[in-house]
């Protein structure tokens, strides 16, 4: 797997590069996980970071692009290939850390089980 697939939203989910998703709900496999706080399309670094809210008190989390299995327009919803409690386990995104840093997206490559190069 290279780093675009990990990074890269999958052609299928129907993103569309410069389409907002900020506000979106996230679903998922099993449930409500929160909402996009924000999310970025840049080539070989997309991803999507879900304000968790009370469910885990606030928790940011950083997902791949690749987890994302499809986008609801209509009902501004992102479906995700992750279980509710692979979200919540999840290193909590730091804002005060530089997304862009391999070494800071490498820990959430591991985490999710995924080769970040």
């Amino acid at each position: 797997m290279t780093s675009e697939s990990i990074w890269g939203y999958p052609a299928d989910s129907g993103y569309a590069t410069g389409t907002s998703l900020i506000g979106f709900k996230v679903e998922a496999t099993d449930g409500s996980i929160g909402k996009v706080d924000e999310h970025t399309d840049e080539a070989g670094a997309g991803y999507l970071v879900v304000d968790t809210g009370v469910w885990i008190f606030g928790k940011h989390v950083l997902l791949p692009a690749s987890t994302i299995q499809r986008i609801d327009r209509a009902a501004e919803t992102v479906h995700v290939n992750r279980t509710r409690d692979q979200i919540k386990d999840a290193p909590e995104f730091e804002r005060e850390k530089q997304p862009r840093d391999a070494s800071y997206l490498e820990q959430f490559a591991k985490y999710y089980g995924m080769p970040h190069m």
